[in-house]
């Protein structure tokens, strides 16, 4: 796939009470934010959020599979929560190609992951590898 500037790509997910517990008992990631319905109802969420993790596998996904593609892993990123992401959200990550490295599969991504409401959960930028079979 050839990747040029201002090329985009979009990955969708609906997130749920399951990937809610299927990433704690994978990570060990109990925070009562994401179990104890009473206490985040008491904080600023209002209510039980979904661990950050699960809002930023959804780029692993995208990189790894839309777009640079197949084989791509990141080699760096800073991303900023912007909102939380409730259990039942769906989230969609754009990410919009800014640089593309003349020599070498590397490409800079400027990243946003939205929910539902339009509203952004999570900015950022990345860069990112492609590895290519060897032989």
């Amino acid at each position: 796939m050839d990747i040029e500037v201002g090329q985009t790509a979009t990955r969708s997910l609906t997130l749920t009470q399951k990937h809610v517990d299927m990433y704690a008992e994978m990570t060990g990631d109990y925070n009562p934010l994401h179990f104890d319905a009473d206490f985040a109802a008491k904080t600023k969420f209002g209510g039980l959020i979904v661990q950050g993790g699960l809002t930023t596998g959804l780029l692993n996904a995208l990189v790894a599979m839309d777009m640079p593609g197949p084989g791509t892993v990141f080699l760096s990123h800073d991303f900023r929560f912007t909102g939380p992401v409730y259990i039942g959200d769906t989230i969609t990550a754009i990410a919009e190609v800014l640089k593309v490295h003349p020599e070498k599969p590397v490409t800079q991504l400027q990243i946003e992951i939205t929910r539902q409401t339009g509203e952004s959960v999570l900015e950022g930028e990345a860069w990112c590898f492609t590895m290519q079979p060897e032989g």
